[in-house]
């Protein structure tokens, strides 16, 4: 019983390795977000709003101030770029891919590992373009 126990508490904690150490390889995250609609999804939220070159930028200044995100592919000049950010305990990965695409700007946020983020990227996501906004507010 004692054997099992201690292989079951190797697999968790690899597994919990793995989760915050696993490689974020920009080609399979750094995407055309493909947004066509507003999308509340299980694993992740898609957003679209008017922007030009400005509106990214000031985005991006946002995006850069959250804790535990960082910029993982892309740059404002590209006019896309993808983020990582991640959860505070457990170290889990979710991406935002945010392109501007015309006269719009495009957000995907997604989680990688699970089926659901149970929220997480929607908050995320609308808490930055609340934040936006209000600074679009005072200009």
């Amino acid at each position: 019983m004692r054997m099992v126990f201690y292989a079951l508490l190797i697999l968790v904690i690899g597994g919990l390795a793995w989760i915050r150490l696993a490689p974020s390889d920009p080609q399979v995250w750094h995407v055309d977000p493909h947004v066509t609609a507003d999308q509340d999804l299980a694993g992740g939220v898609r957003r679209k709003l008017a922007a030009d070159s400005s509106t990214l930028a000031e985005l991006d200044t946002i995006i850069r101030q959250t804790p535990r995100t960082q910029r993982l592919a892309g740059s404002v000049e590209d006019g896309h770029v993808t983020y990582v950010s991640r959860s505070r305990w457990m170290g889990f990965p979710d991406y935002t891919t945010v392109m501007l695409n015309g006269d719009r700007l495009e957000i995907w946020g997604r989680l990688r590992f699970g089926q659901s983020d149970m929220g997480v990227n929607k908050a995320r996501v609308d808490g930055w373009l609340e934040q936006l906004r209000t600074v679009a507010q005072r200009s």
